[in-house]
């Protein structure tokens, strides 16, 4: 945790992935304290990746208050972010528990070690699911140049949140989520008046396994290759329309269809509405 005359460390992870090549990568800086916010926004989008994650170490031990940016702008929450910072912290002090505090509210991470590899699973904030207004939801669909017919029946529509808002949308067929062309303008404007943070695309394989892709235009990335906030906002969807029991453990699969596959862990406990979302992660050497 190191700050120079020429800025703060920072270090690069992947999350969901064990491959450097896989999942979603994001920038960690642990010590941001001395950070504004134009000087976070500017490492961020220097940066390029989806969302970085800037950390100041709290009054207790293992805890920090953590903020988001994309090369955009700043963001409540960002599940791959605080998985990627969570790793990096664990190399650095251990395996255990975190206590994150995020612009949308507390976040506890936990930390083990599996088979030699760190694992990091966040518990997200209490989720809600809400309508989407049907002419929102023919501007969706016209966005990303989907016909109504495209999407799976048994899957409604609808605005999930677990720490930021994403639209939920299930395709019918593996085809169809795999044939992602859209106008980027057209469905950022939306997403802007709907205060989105991604559109969580998904398509059922099986009972537990799921393939989902996350368009992020609002942050300035066409596609976000492994997207832990959105997993969690669709755990409590799926849960809320018993698509899933109340006790499950479901598997996303996401970034195949960009060449960076990464699996995210999505656990679900009865009596508890909170959702966990969990997986590995690695370090970027910097070439």
């Amino acid at each position: 945790m190191t700050t120079s005359a020429a800025g703060p460390e920072v270090l690069r992870y992947t999350a969901f992935s064990s491959d450097p090549g896989g999942g979603n990568p994001a920038g960690v800086v642990l010590d941001a304290s001395g950070m504004d916010d134009g000087a976070m926004l500017a490492l961020a989008a220097r940066l390029g990746y989806s969302e970085s994650a800037f950390l100041s170490p709290g009054r207790e031990e293992r805890a920090y208050g953590v903020r988001y940016f994309s090369p955009k702008a700043e963001v409540p929450f960002c599940g791959h972010a605080t998985v990627a910072a969570a790793l990096a912290l664990a190399e650095r002090t251990g395996p255990g528990e975190l206590v994150f505090t995020t612009p949308a509210g507390t976040v506890p991470v936990e930390v083990v070690e599996e088979g030699g590899a760190l694992r990091a699973t966040l518990t997200s904030v209490e989720p809600y699911v809400e309508e989407v207004d049907g002419a929102d939801l023919a501007e969706a669909l016209a966005a990303l140049d989907w016909a109504a017919a495209d999407l799976d029946p048994a899957f409604p529509p609808r605005v999930a949140f677990a720490g930021a808002r994403h639209l939920v949308l299930a395709a019918g067929t593996r085809a169809r989520l795999a044939a992602l062309d859209y106008d980027f303008a057209r469905l950022e404007a939306l997403m802007h008046r709907l205060d989105l943070t991604t559109v969580q695309l998904v398509w059922r394989e099986s009972a537990a396994v799921f393939h989902v892709r996350d368009p992020f235009p609002v942050g300035g990335v066409v596609e976000d290759p492994a997207t832990g906030a959105a997993a969690a906002a669709f755990g409590a969807y799926a849960r809320q329309f018993g698509l899933v029991p109340d006790d499950a453990v479901l598997t996303l699969r996401q970034g195949e269809d960009l060449g960076r596959p990464g699996e995210l862990t999505v656990t679900l406990r009865a009596g508890d509405p909170r959702v966990r979302v969990g997986g590995t992660g690695v370090r970027i050497e910097e070439a």
